[in-house]
């Protein structure tokens, strides 16, 4: 196995105390257009499943009562492009730079979002949804390189927190807003989302053009890689793998696909309480961003990795099992408290072990990797258990899932440089 325990000069600088340092400016623009991203995201969120649904279904499927899955193929198209273009987006990143590729990409996702806003079937609307996945990777994969290049090793759980918490205001107020707009077709938050795209595109591609970190040609100066052969020998990185997969099944997949269906024929609610369940659990996350960042740079990132697994897996279990929208709230707001204990930790745990000095393009590819076939295989799962039992088994399963992740981060390393001494 191979061991990526190094001293500061192999991957990182040297890290010092936190109160000295400053999140770069960088980081700051990437962090305004992950806001305006995700309003865009949660605007159609609460709403796919069910214009998925207002088409004519397939007739196999129609005939086979699947309803629930072939909304849940839909949500999981996206993810599915994403994962199988993962490691050219990886390469891109390594060859043409951050940059043009992250805006590339907001731009490729914009057009085929707007596309299925005249989608006129079942498989216009697969197809569109899809291709979204291609440019979701090329900027996703980016904008995770950039904040590794830039982010000192003491302050990359605060980073990661502040970049999800952008994510997550815009997540808050995204599927309220979808849910309105919901009023005035289901095809309106589709167009909508594209604009707000298109607005990041420009915010990026004008505040980061003449960046004094990067050459003339736009790009970060290039740097050795890091193979995920390489990282695969860490403990720590194989821990991340098991624990974005968990995330992704349940706060991308099941979460996106089954909530918005659970809502509205368990609970009898109508699309505008699908959104703001959407917006409860994003709620809860926002609330543990605001800490859960410093405290994976103070006390570590397995400590915080581990509570947010066993916090999530147990509310995701739990919802399954709700009888009113008040209660289903409730536990949404614990399981995405769960989802924000997790993430910052598990991001910097990546950023750690590729160091920033070394470039991981492929190694942070392969991390997406990890969340998108979780994301994938997470909601066609459940819908199919869903369709032959019940909600209540589905979201159970989803706990189940979290548990493995749990134990495979008990075996893993701390990777904080002020614990490990690098």
């Amino acid at each position: 196995m191979f061991s990526l325990r190094r001293s500061p000069t192999a991957g990182d600088s040297v890290v010092a105390p936190a109160e000295r340092i400053k999140i770069p400016q960088e980081i700051w623009v990437l962090i305004a257009a992950a806001f305006v991203i995700a309003i865009g995201f949660g605007l159609v969120a609460p709403v796919l499943p069910q214009f998925a649904q207002s088409f004519d279904l397939p007739p196999f499927v129609a005939r086979l009562d699947l309803g629930v899955t072939a909304s849940a193929i839909i949500v999981s198209a996206f993810a599915f492009t994403r994962l199988v273009f993962a490691p050219a987006g990886g390469k891109l990143v390594e060859r043409l730079g951050e940059r043009p590729v992250y805006v590339s990409g907001l731009l490729i996702v914009a057009l085929s979002t707007g596309a299925c806003a005249f989608a006129a079937d079942y498989w216009q609307l697969l197809i569109f949804r899809g291709l979204g996945g291609i440019g979701s990777t090329m900027f996703t994969v980016s904008a995770m390189g950039l904040i590794v290049r830039l982010a000192p090793p003491g302050l990359r759980g605060r980073v990661s927190g502040s970049y999800a918490s952008a994510f997550l205001l815009g997540s808050i107020f995204g599927p309220l807003i979808g849910g309105l707009l919901a009023v005035f077709g289901l095809r309106v938050p589709f167009l909508v989302y594209a604009g707000a795209l298109i607005v990041a595109a420009a915010v990026v591609f004008i505040k980061l053009r003449d960046s004094a970190l990067r050459d003339k040609a736009g790009n970060v100066a290039p740097l050795p890689g890091l193979s995920v052969r390489e990282a695969l020998g860490d403990s720590a990185y194989r821990a991340a793998l098991a624990s974005g997969f968990s995330n992704g099944w349940s706060s991308f997949g099941v979460r996106m696909a089954l909530v918005p269906l659970f809502v509205v024929a368990v609970l009898d609610e109508g699309p505008e309480a699908a959104g703001i369940a959407l917006t409860f659990f994003a709620l809860g996350t926002a609330l543990a961003l605001t800490f859960s960042g410093r405290l994976a740079d103070r006390l570590g990132r397995k400590p915080m990795v581990l509570t947010g697994l066993a916090v999530n897996g147990v509310a995701m279990a739990g919802l399954g099992f709700t009888t009113d929208l008040v209660m289903f709230l409730a536990v949404s707001v614990v399981a995405g408290i769960g989802a924000g204990l997790l993430n910052p930790a598990q991001q910097a745990v990546v950023a750690d072990v590729i160091g920033n000095q070394r470039s991981g393009g492929k190694v942070l590819a392969a991390f997406q990797m990890s969340a998108d076939t979780g994301a994938i295989i997470g909601p066609i799962i459940a819908g199919l258990i869903v369709d032959a039992l019940s909600f209540g088994w589905a979201f159970a399963l989803t706990g189940v899932v979290a548990f493995a992740a749990f134990l495979v981060w008990l075996g893993a390393r701390e990777t904080l440089p002020e614990k490990t001494g690098t």
